[in-house]
Formats: structure tokens, sequence, C-alpha cells
């Protein structure tokens, strides 16, 4: 609900700006879960979500020796949900200081 209401002012040009960020930005959930998959005991899932302090922790504790790497395959999803929601706030947050801008450019 909070995405509805945080695009509820952008015009369609800004809406497909939106959606083609999105397309480049955004993470994979199909490469977050192989890097799970394949690298989980060294926190590579978390490294590529941008999770870099608790990533380093797990490569340096091995995933608490497999505990911490069992509990992610239960918080992946929404670790990919919400990391995909941060780079829309942020997109959304880059569209609104480039049309402030240019509007600050017109009242010049």
């Amino acid at each position: 609900m909070n995405s509805i209401l945080s695009k509820h002012d952008l015009t369609t040009q800004e809406l497909q700006i939106l959606s083609s960020e999105m397309e480049k930005r955004k993470k994979s959930s199909g490469t977050a879960w192989l890097l799970w998959i394949f690298l989980g005991g060294v926190g590579a899932h978390r490294y590529y979500l941008g999770k870099t302090g608790t990533a380093i922790l797990m490569t340096l504790t091995l995933g608490c020796l497999g505990i911490w790497t069992l509990i992610d395959l239960f918080l992946l999803s929404g670790m990919i949900r919400n990391t995909n929601a941060e780079i829309e706030r942020q997109i959304i947050e880059e569209i609104r200081v480039f049309r402030n801008a240019q509007k600050n450019d017109k009242a010049l």
C-alpha cells in the first residue's frame, strides 16, 4: 500500500522511468536463491542484496556453522522483497528531486 501512495503524484512519463529503472536495478530472486544454495554459508546472498554488515559476519562465522544459513531459508524471500521496495523508494525520490530541480530552473 505504501508503494501505491508514493506513486500517486507521478506522471505517466515518470512512471515509465520508474519501471525502466526498476528493471535495471532490482534484485533477482533467482540469483539470490542460487547464491544462497551454493554460497549461503559465506553470506553471498546477503552481499548481493546489499546487506554487507551481516554478510561479513556470516563470512567470518561460516553462517554460524550453518544455523544462520538455514534461518535465511525462511527469511530470504522477505529480504528480496524489502530490498526491491527500498530500490523503488530510492528511484521515486530521485525522480522527485529531478522534477523539483526542473521546476526551480523554470522559475529562474
